[in-house]
């Protein structure tokens, strides 16, 4: 007799969430979870009600329909916003898009002023504070304030802060915007720790890599709506074809007129850019032999391309 494996009980569960701003509605029926040590990831357009959906999470905004309850290990009953409010943050740790650092404190300084909001004695605070700091690689720069910081290190302590109270779950809100590759490698390292160590990530994000390498689910969501939900490679294979070939330069975009597209499964042109998706690109690559000037990419499908079928290629302005 087969015996499913046990589903792990969810440490926060979003059911039906609903919240509209006069005629626009943000988050449409909504409902998602996050268990214990998994880091979720949400992506989406601009305006597909990303942050919405976080701030509901964090009891910071009020959704007209639907909710939001935690379980946390240890807790016998399941806290629920807003009525829990102070419970729940105390097991929360956020990044928000925004830099929130106080300015006049020192890096070591803005950890414990956070650590008081959270009633933590100062002994324990001031124990916290070299790990923390070892933690965003920041050691060298307790003493030094947020303006003297690059854009790296600011997200880092950021980070670090949200960590003061050791909490069971993090909600990040794009926490890498902004940053150049090395830093993003770095906090990608870092997050990768923290899920090593059991902690739950919600991640929203616009960079398709970040996803793939930090998150073992994905929420897709678009004008407020879940469009998709699962595993990035699972849903990969399952929207797409397993093959791209990218074609650009001079002529690229005659070929879609060409009996070449007839040889993918689906064609695509973005900018001057054709995008031929095939179950078997090799076929298409030794045609293509015919248009020497033109360039060729050829790879697999990936989360990038994901994104663009379901949400589409049109650039959406912010709101």
């Amino acid at each position: 007799m087969r015996h499913n494996p046990p589903v792990p009980t969810p440490l926060l569960q979003a059911n039906h969430l609903c919240k509209r701003y006069g005629a626009s509605l943000a988050v449409d029926d909504l409902s998602f979870q996050i268990a214990s040590g998994e880091c979720l990831g949400v992506i989406g357009p601009n305006g597909a009600g990303k942050t919405t959906t976080i701030r509901a999470c964090l009891g910071l905004t009020e959704p007209d329909a639907g909710t939001v309850r935690y379980l946390f290990p240890g807790h016998d009953a399941v806290l629920e916003m807003p009525r829990d409010a102070l419970a729940i943050k105390a097991q929360l740790g956020v990044v928000s898009q925004s830099d929130t650092l106080d300015p006049d404190f020192s890096c070591a300084e803005n950890l414990e002023v956070y650590g008081r909001y959270f009633g933590l004695a100062r002994a324990k605070i001031a124990a916290r504070i070299p790990m923390l700091l070892e933690f965003a690689a920041l050691t060298h720069k307790a003493d030094a304030r947020p303006g003297e910081l690059s854009g790296g290190m600011r997200r880092r302590l950021s980070l670090a802060r949200a960590l003061v109270n050791d909490p069971r779950l993090l909600l990040l809100d794009e926490p890498t915007t902004g940053l150049d590759p090395q830093a993003r490698h770095l906090m990608w390292e870092r997050l990768q720790r923290l899920l090593q160590q059991g902690k739950s990530i919600l991640l929203t994000t616009h960079f398709m890599d970040e996803a793939e390498r930090l998150c073992s689910r994905l929420l897709v969501i678009d004008h407020g709506r879940k469009i998709a939900e699962g595993r990035p490679r699972e849903l990969i294979a399952e929207h797409l074809e397993p093959e791209v070939i990218e074609v650009y330069g001079a002529g690229a975009v005659a070929l879609l007129d060409s009996p070449l597209k007839a040889m993918a499964a689906r064609v695509e042109l973005s900018g001057e850019t054709v995008f031929f998706y095939a179950h078997n690109g090799q076929p298409l690559l030794a045609a293509l032999a015919a248009w020497p000037q033109l360039r060729t990419l050829h790879r697999p499908a990936n989360l990038e391309d994901l994104f663009l079928k379901l949400t589409g290629r049109q650039i959406r302005e912010d709101g």
